[in-house]
């Protein structure tokens, strides 16, 4: 219960910023193996000699992690009284 005197909960898994960070700590390490392991010659020197895959790979997981910072620093909080009742203030 907060101050107020209302029930407020987390929204945790119902939150977008877990579903981003989820979806970025998916596709973030795939893009890092086929960094490491599945770069040939010819797709370097197709991007100028910078390993593409890799520094994306790494860049979304920087973000999921800061996603997942910012999730659990400023939390959305949901009053549930007003919620079942309907209210929309």
């Amino acid at each position: 219960m907060s101050v107020s005197g209302t029930r407020t909960r987390r929204a945790g898994a119902f939150d977008i910023r877990v579903v981003i960070a989820a979806l970025f700590c998916v596709f973030g390490p795939i893009l890092v193996g086929m960094g490491l392991f599945g770069t040939s010659d010819a797709d370097l020197e197709k991007s100028g000699g910078m390993n593409v895959n890799l520094w994306t790979g790494i860049g979304l997981i920087v973000t999921a992690a800061v996603f997942l910072l910012w999730t659990w620093l400023r939390p959305i909080v949901v009053d549930t009284e007003a919620a079942a009742s309907g209210d929309s203030d």
